[in-house]
């Protein structure tokens, strides 16, 4: 029997088993490294600046709050409205779901266990849902 709360994975946060802020920040380069080259994905990667360096820290603040950790998205950009963040866009059904293809890709080499991946994504789909609810293209 051992107290090590690394083998006690339950009472670990999602943040915790991300491997905290250098979890995320992996997980993020990952995300992105993806979008720069998976072809469904080229649509919402026009949406994002040529340099991803603020993408990416407000992507791994976001999710470090959202996690369960630090909330450092609040602490350095203040109140988060994900579909207001995102209103400027036309983001339907495809776009939704090229940016879920990013994610369970990065998510799939990440160390994580597969219920931390498969709880992620599945949680993950619910503010991309909202988003392209609130942000739907005219067809």
């Amino acid at each position: 029997m051992t107290d090590n709360a690394q083998d006690n994975r339950v009472d670990l946060t999602p943040y915790q088993a991300a491997g905290q802020l250098e979890g995320l920040t992996k997980l993020v380069d990952e995300f992105y490294a993806t979008m720069d080259t998976l072809p469904e994905a080229r649509t919402i990667r026009n949406m994002h600046p040529k340099d991803l360096a603020e993408s990416r820290k407000k992507l791994t603040y976001f999710l470090s709050g959202w996690l369960g950790g630090p909330k450092l998205f609040q602490q350095h950009y203040g109140p988060i409205n994900i579909p207001g963040a995102h209103k400027q866009f036309p983001i339907g059904h495809e776009e939704r779901d090229a940016w879920l293809l990013c994610m369970q890709r990065a998510l799939a080499v990440q160390p994580y266990s597969t219920e931390l991946k498969d709880y992620l994504l599945a949680a993950l789909s619910i503010p991309a849902e909202r988003i392209r609810q609130v942000n739907a293209r005219e067809i």
